[in-house]
């Protein structure tokens, strides 16, 4: 272990979505993933573990820890209970513009509302960076918790997102942007 690591726990959530895999460490949630199968889920953990220099460890059920928030709060989200995270978060994930993007969008845009690429740029101060907003929002290390589902295009579109279309419709019908599917 190096002098720099740090303690990261890590455990994979069922969710309307399919398996999410919640990451934290000491300071915060660090990491959500998308589709956190197992070969999804082992590839996270060792990229988790090259960042933080530390082997990553599964959380103990029933044990307190870094993870017992998040868990509380994702399961919550899930059951329309919850309209806002309050947890720590790590963004040691993110840097720069992303990091920047990413904390306008989790402080400035609400449950069951949407915002443009463009005018998400214009909250940070840079109206002709909507293409750098939306790399910001591929490159989201906490996807749900910091919700990049909620960046839409401004004609209406969808736009991308890095757990698939369906998952991104499934998430705004959730909080009641999107009809729920008939079927």
């Amino acid at each position: 272990m190096t002098s720099n690591a740090q303690f990261v726990e890590w455990a994979v959530v069922d969710s309307a979505i399919g398996p999410l895999l919640l990451a934290a460490t000491g300071q915060g949630l660090v990491n959500v993933v998308f589709h956190a199968h197992e070969p999804v889920r082992d590839r996270a953990v060792r990229a988790l573990g090259t960042r933080f220099g530390t082997e990553p460890a599964p959380a103990v059920p029933g044990r307190p820890g870094p993870l017992e928030e998040p868990i509380r709060q994702v399961g919550a989200y899930f059951e329309g209970r919850l309209r806002a995270f309050t947890l720590p978060l790590d963004w040691s994930l993110a840097s720069g513009f992303n990091r920047q993007v990413l904390r306008e969008l989790a402080t400035g845009v609400p449950y069951g509302s949407v915002v443009g690429y463009g005018d998400l740029a214009s909250r940070v101060g840079e109206p002709k960076a909507a293409q750098a907003v939306g790399v910001a929002m591929g490159a989201n290390p906490l996807p749900v918790v910091v919700p990049c589902h909620r960046v839409v295009e401004s004609h209406g579109g969808l736009g991308g997102f890095g757990g698939g279309l369906e998952t991104k419709r499934r998430l705004l019908a959730l909080e009641g942007v999107l009809p729920e599917p008939l079927f």
